[in-house]
């Protein structure tokens, strides 16, 4: 009588059934995440600029200045002003201002522009590589009709956006299971390297990451300036992504996979040709086995930090407070992230495709899951004060909100990885007390290697053979009676594996892991573009101290005359922000016809008469023809200060303008 394998429980059965199912709901759920997620926020934000945003200013000005709150990457293109008609009036040229921890860049406007509405569009990229832009309108004489729409869409968004944004979520998905399933063959279970399941999951998460890379480097063009896809081929803009830190940080992670695809080919070449042989190897050929996977656990360790290093130093680790301390956390974070998840991932599939694991390895496993949530547990914590700074940040800001998301996740995720060790103990209580009765098992190649505990396998492939006729001569009946047993043989595996009710409570609680992980991952890509609460609440705070403390920058207008030729004009004179402490000065000149004047000499001095202080001198540097600056121009106290500025327009002819100003 043959013997067969017992049917699998019908709620068995549904599960395997609902698989697909549960796959289109992640991959819905993954849209709806990516497609609802706002544009990418950064760090930096415009905290002001001059002329104001609706002000209405008597005489044009000659220059459109923007502060913001962090480091900005700015191109000449980076300011445009435009007219009523949408036509540009400024000189195309971008100055940086900047000067110690103020952040501030101008572009000069072209003289002589009529009363009306005018419309000043920028974008820059903030230090920790994501775009920011916007756009307000300021009036000459009084506000007009203007053509110039401002732009409803920021930079970063639309449809390159959502591409970027998938793009990331594939480089760090990638990467988990790169890193993570190469950890839990040479930490949990080496003869998983001769395995063709986990060396297929290995090797597409090395193409996944290689491949997002190079499509996050192409779009990094449109992601940051137009959003077009077309200017993904704009090889001038593909250049000057290659200059930015970020696309650095790119090429190094590329340099680094192909240093990964050397150690994957040796970890499944010749480490995997050594598993197999394990048992027949000679003390010094295990010794030797030994050493190549002590190797390969250094290198692939290095080569794993250094790509996780491409992101620290290229996003929010590496600016804000304390980045000496920042980066190497977040290394640790994404280390110990993927070694935890990706070995999910591994043993997912090990149980699924390869049902003779060794429950040591499982258990294994277990342990360094374990370790790596204490490693993500502290990282985290860590990060999460630093971008945070504060306890209202956690429940007013996008940033804490999406915060308390992960951390519920992950918390749903150790609640289901405790249910698993419990599978795991249950698997170890077998081992121990009853390996007699283990049902059979199926190989990484599909071969019965033990009984199952109804009867004999091999007599039952032997019935099934002896039942077949012999091989027929037609190629069609052939190939038939192939597909037969093959369908046979899958139907045994899946009925053997499904025989240890251990093994598949442990799948289907892995299988949940694996479900939550997917989401979690989804979240912390949104998380890592979005602006950290710390920054928020930063940029509230100077909006609500600019709104308590007006802008007080000090604007004054000298007409000279030396006695000379050409010797009349007039001198403008800024001090910002005008108060007690460190100024920055800017002056201009401008000859009768309102042309800029390059002047041979121009000198300033501040004296505050009822404290008997002064004069002070400054000595601004050429920073344009007509234009002068000079940066941390100290006032010591608040009062009525006399500004002297002395115009020198030849060898011979020189006077001195003066007015008095209230500072403070």
């Amino acid at each position: 009588m043959t013997a067969t394998a017992p049917a699998p429980p019908p709620f068995r059965v549904r599960a395997t059934a609902s698989l697909p199912r549960l796959a289109l709901v992640l991959a819905a759920l993954l849209a709806t995440l990516f497609t609802a997620a706002t544009p990418a926020t950064a760090h930096a934000a415009l905290t002001a600029s001059d002329p104001k945003d609706g002000a209405v200013v008597a005489t044009a000005p000659a220059q459109v200045t923007l502060s913001f709150s962090e480091e900005v990457a700015m191109g000449d293109d980076s300011i445009r002003v435009m007219d009523p008609q949408g036509k540009r009036v400024d000189t195309g040229e971008l100055r940086n201002m900047c000067s110690g921890s103020v952040i501030r860049y101008g572009t000069a406007l072209h003289s002589g522009l009529p009363d009306g509405t005018y419309t000043v569009a920028w974008q820059a990229v903030s230090a920790d590589s994501h775009p920011v832009s916007g756009a307000f309108t300021f009036s000459v004489g009084a506000p007009s009709a203007t053509s110039v729409a401002l732009p409803t869409q920021k930079v970063g968004g639309g449809p390159v956006g959502i591409a970027y944004g998938i793009a990331r979520y594939a480089a760090y998905a990638g990467f988990t299971v790169l890193v993570g399933g190469s950890a839990f063959i040479l930490l949990c279970w080496r003869r998983g390297s001769a395995v063709r399941p986990l060396q297929k999951l290995v090797v597409r998460g090395w193409v996944t990451l290689t491949a997002a890379t190079l499509a996050m480097l192409v779009l990094r063009t449109p992601y940051t300036g137009s959003g077009k896809f077309a200017d993904a081929f704009d090889l001038d803009g593909l250049k000057a992504v290659l200059e930015t830190k970020t696309g650095a940080s790119f090429v190094s992670r590329l340099l680094l996979l192909g240093a990964a695809a050397l150690f994957i080919a040796v970890l499944f070449g010749a480490y995997a040709r050594r598993q197999k042989n394990t048992d027949a190897q000679s003390p010094e050929q295990s010794k030797d086995t030994s050493d190549l996977a002590f190797g390969l656990g250094i290198g692939g360790t290095v080569v794993a930090a250094g790509i996780a290093a491409t992101w620290a130093l290229a996003e929010h680790a590496s600016t804000g407070i304390q980045p000496g301390i920042a980066m190497p956390a977040d290394i640790l974070h994404l280390l110990a992230v993927s070694t935890w998840l990706g070995g999910l991932a591994a043993l997912l599939v090990a149980l699924h495709k390869v049902p003779d694991i060794e429950r040591a390895a499982v258990q294994r496993f277990s342990r360094v899951a374990f370790i790596s949530v204490l490693v993500l547990a502290v990282t985290g914590v860590y990060q999460s004060w630093r971008q945070l700074g504060s306890w209202s940040a956690l429940t007013g800001t996008s940033y804490g909100r999406l915060l308390m998301i992960k951390v519920a996740l992950v918390a749903v995720l150790v609640g289901i990885a405790y249910l698993s060790r419990k599978w795991t103990g249950r698997l170890a209580d077998v081992a121990v007390e009853d390996r007699a009765a283990e049902p059979a098992v199926v190989g990484a190649g599909g071969d019965v290697s033990r009984e199952t505990a109804t009867g004999s396998t091999t007599a039952a492939t032997a019935d099934d053979a002896s039942a077949e006729p012999a091989e027929p001569t037609d190629p069609k009946r052939a190939a038939q009676l192939a597909r037969q047993r093959a369908a046979r043989e899958k139907a045994l595996e899946n009925q053997v594996r499904d025989a240890d009710p251990g093994r598949s409570g442990l799948r289907r609680s892995v299988l949940a892991e694996a479900a939550v992980a997917v989401v979690l991952l989804a979240v912390t890509t949104v998380l890592t573009s979005t602006e950290p609460g710390r920054a928020v609440e930063q940029e509230a705070g100077r909006g609500s101290a600019s709104t308590a403390v007006p802008d007080r920058a000090v604007k004054i207008s000298l007409p000279y005359d030396t006695g000379g030729q050409n010797g009349k004009g007039t001198v403008r004179l800024e001090l910002d922000p005008g108060r007690v402490g460190a100024n920055t000065l800017h002056l201009w000149a401008d000859g009768t016809d309102g042309k800029p004047v390059d002047l041979p000499e121009v000198k300033v001095s501040f004296t505050l008469p009822a404290k008997e202080i002064g004069p002070l001198p400054v000595a601004p540097d050429r920073d344009a023809p007509g234009h002068w600056t000079a940066s941390g121009v100290q006032l010591p106290l608040a009062g009525e200060w006399r500004i002297d500025v002395t115009v020198r327009t030849s060898d011979i002819d020189q006077t001195t303008v003066q007015k008095n100003v209230k500072i403070g």
